[in-house]
């Protein structure tokens, strides 16, 4: 597996807005507070990828990820997912919203919940409130499953 080091972007970082705009990710609220990005680099300073998290109480919203199209099929994917979650304090619920990615996620431990079991913080976000659709799959991370 490809190692990543995560370094922290800001919100308004152009290649971080550029990558999601190119993937049809949303991009209106990056620079909101509560929210962290984090630019995915190659053990060769490549620049691979971005993702983020949002702050929701006592549960974060992963967000914002993504590959570069040059370095997709790699399972850079995986390794920045894990990544990322690495960043998350241990017992803190781990929910993201997804319309295209929900087999890819459940590699990771994931699993599609009903709008009702979603804490109202992570409800009261922007991505679940009015960005994403209403067709969009709201995952958690079971960390029974994850150990």
């Amino acid at each position: 597996m490809t190692t990543l080091r995560l370094e922290p972007v800001p919100g308004g970082d152009p290649g971080l807005q550029q990558a999601l705009s190119a993937a049809h990710l949303p991009t209106v609220d990056l620079e909101e507070p509560g929210r962290l990005f984090f630019r995915a680099v190659s053990a060769d300073g490549m620049t691979v990828g971005y993702a983020g998290m949002e702050a929701c109480d006592d549960a974060v919203l992963l967000r914002s990820m993504v590959i570069l199209p040059p370095f997709r099929g790699k399972a850079l994917g995986l390794s920045l997912s894990r990544e990322i979650l690495k960043t998350v304090k241990q017992g803190t619920a781990v929910f993201l919203v997804t319309t295209t990615a929900t087999q890819f996620f459940e590699k990771l431990g994931f699993i599609t919940i009903e709008r009702g079991a979603v804490p109202s913080a992570v409800l009261a976000t922007r991505q679940l409130s009015g960005i994403c659709p209403a067709s969009a799959s709201i995952m958690k991370l079971n960390t029974a499953a994850t150990g």
